[in-house]
């Protein structure tokens, strides 16, 4: 074998021993990089770029590859959300995470499921992208203060108050949520009173200040603006049960760790609903319609 056939071989056997390593962060890297982003598209693309930059760097000086991952990941995850929130100011209507079957993707909520279901990320859209960073690697992740510091380029102080800001933050929103057995049968039962239209039902369902999003993304018919108050927005459902779900087909899954109903219309998906519930009832009902966001339920179908 020639010397340029062995710093071939060398070379490849280094591209292999690199690439096995990135395929076994890949679901960690993903898991920060969706949660930093609330899109699956987005974070595809995110880990791609990192995937090259890991390709081109000098591997030999990288005393951790995973810790040298996550960094990348997520400093690439803090610029991407700064670009996400200038883009999202000029969005029309109201903007929601796009969904991801966690039951075809079980390695994104493998770990711990936090900062996963739709109001949690829906919050944290209000935090600044290195909130958002400390506490998605914190509270997802379990990383160490002094960890999370190092890939920040922050105090371990720092990234204290950090989680510390971020975690008073979500839980000054929200109330206290409903079990997963709880917000299944609140989904469904929302789901049969909005396909008959009954008001009365619905009524009852809600909290007095439920809020509907709709995210049809200027693309398909949707509200524009949130609804808020039970009444209106029984109103709204009430109104809509006439044509809405006329010929649609309802497949019950798991989206983002929580239950969700996929309609479709000869086969083409059309609309993805959930609802975030509490002991005070529905408090949220989320209604992603934006066909650009069903690229992953696609896939996963």
């Amino acid at each position: 074998m020639t010397t340029a056939e062995k710093d071939d071989t060398g070379r490849s056997d280094d591209l292999e021993e690199a690439a096995a390593t990135f395929a076994a962060a890949r679901p960690r890297l993903f898991g920060i990089a969706y949660r930093m982003l609330g899109s699956s598209t987005e974070a595809e693309d995110l880990v791609q770029d990192v995937w090259l930059r890991w390709q081109q760097c000098d591997r030999s000086t990288v005393l951790n590859p995973v810790a040298y991952l996550a960094t990348a990941t997520t400093r690439l995850a803090i610029n991407a959300n700064q670009s996400a929130r200038v883009r999202r100011e000029t969005y029309i209507g109201p903007w929601l995470p796009e969904p991801v079957a966690t039951e075809a993707d079980p390695h994104l909520g493998a770990e711990r499921g936090e900062a996963l279901g739709f109001a949690v990320l829906l919050l944290l859209e209000r935090l600044s992208p290195t909130e958002r960073a400390a506490y998605v690697l914190r509270e997802a992740f379990d990383y160490p203060y002094r960890q999370i510091a190092d890939i920040l380029g922050a105090s371990e102080v720092a990234v204290r108050q950090l989680v510390s800001r971020a975690r008073k933050h979500l839980v000054a929103e929200r109330r206290t949520p409903a079990t997963g057995a709880e917000q299944n049968r609140l989904l469904k039962a929302f789901v049969n009173a909005a396909r008959t239209g009954d008001l009365a039902t619905l009524e009852n369902l809600f909290a007095t200040d439920v809020v509907s999003y709709s995210d049809g993304g200027g693309v398909v018919t949707a509200a524009r603006f949130p609804l808020v108050g039970a009444t209106r927005v029984a109103k709204f459902v009430t109104a809509i049960a006439r044509w809405f779900w006329v010929g649609a087909d309802l497949e019950w899954t798991q989206q983002n760790g929580q239950a969700a109903v996929v309609l479709s219309r000869d086969g083409e998906v059309f609309a993805v609903i959930t609802v975030d519930g509490s002991a005070a009832g529905i408090d949220q009902v989320l209604w992603m319609m934006n066909p650009a966001k069903f690229t992953a339920i696609a896939t996963a179908r």
